[in-house]
């Protein structure tokens, strides 16, 4: 009933897990079967060991959060040799969301998860800076996404998923580049970027000033943005942003995507995923849908 695939995976449900809200997976395992999801995405991964940002990196807002948490991590050595082997056993789809600061980089972490058996793709987060040109995000021109990924799509031979920043003039052109240049689906959306004031002490709440919004605030902007993309490519699309509940699951796919991530709710409910699983199944029994494929893009 719930059965999509994305390129060459096969999730056995829809629900997947966005980067940096769910760690490792491991975290999560005393609060749910992490075997019931159609898979998960493991934090932003780098080629070296990452601290992130200075704190506080994180605050609440209306209808959602902010995060400069940047990409705090183990590093690609690390993850291969020590965590892979920690969680290679569950019986799900592991992704890696691979992150850079150079081409060079995105290359050379790509390339070492392509050696892991039980990693079936990696997601391309093109919303890092490029420190070769100023620090403008790889995924803010359509010339600059389509190079990371040609490039990327050189060394790493499984799927390809890049996942696509909303802060752009038109995020289907973005879409329409990278498919040219390889990807096998695209995700979306990447956090708004976004800025919180504490008035009391007149400064900006996080260190970093600025930092990425999330949650419930965005859901009608990454649906609208999901509607677009899925008009505007070939590739499967993962729609993601803001989803808490099944409704806003059957919500992305309506509009287009194949399969969703669920990201900030998790932070609320660290079962929220499957509840999301089985508010699915219950939906397409109540409304006679025996394939989940069936509302995919009917909008």
């Amino acid at each position: 009933m719930l059965a999509v695939k994305v390129h060459n995976l096969n999730l056995k449900n829809p629900v997947m897990t966005a980067s940096g809200t769910f760690g490792y997976g491991e975290e999560f395992a005393d609060f749910i079967d992490l075997n019931r999801l159609g898979g998960f995405v493991v934090k932003g991964t780098t080629g070296t060991h990452r601290e992130g940002n200075p704190y506080p990196r994180m605050v609440e807002t209306p209808s959602g959060m902010l995060n400069s948490v940047g990409l705090q991590n183990c590093g690609v050595e690390k993850f291969c040799s020590e965590v892979y082997h920690r969680i290679k056993h569950l019986d799900t789809n592991i992704i890696v969301n691979v992150s850079g600061s150079s081409i060079e980089e995105y290359c050379s972490v790509a390339e070492q998860i392509d050696a892991l058996e039980h990693i079936p793709a990696i997601e391309l987060n093109i919303s890092c800076p490029n420190v070769k040109c100023g620090g403008m995000g790889f995924g803010t021109s359509p010339d600059m996404a389509a190079q990371v990924v040609s490039a990327v799509r050189k060394v790493y031979h499984k799927t390809l998923i890049v996942k696509l920043s909303p802060n752009v003039t038109s995020i289907a052109e973005i879409a329409k580049a990278v498919e040219g240049a390889g990807a096998d689906s695209v995700s979306l959306i990447n956090t708004l970027l976004g800025m919180a004031i504490d008035i009391e002490r007149r400064r900006p709440f996080m260190a970093n000033v600025t930092g990425g919004l999330s949650g419930p605030a965005v859901k009608p902007v990454a649906v609208r943005m999901v509607w677009q993309v899925a008009h505007a490519v070939k590739i499967p699309v993962v729609g993601l942003g803001g989803i808490c509940t099944a409704e806003d699951a059957i919500e992305f796919l309506m509009a287009g995507a194949t399969a969703i991530e669920v990201g900030t709710a998790n932070f609320i409910d660290p079962a929220v995923t499957v509840k999301i699983i089985d508010g699915m199944e219950a939906w397409c029994k109540k409304h006679g849908v025996s394939d989940i494929n069936e509302i995919i893009g009917i909008i």
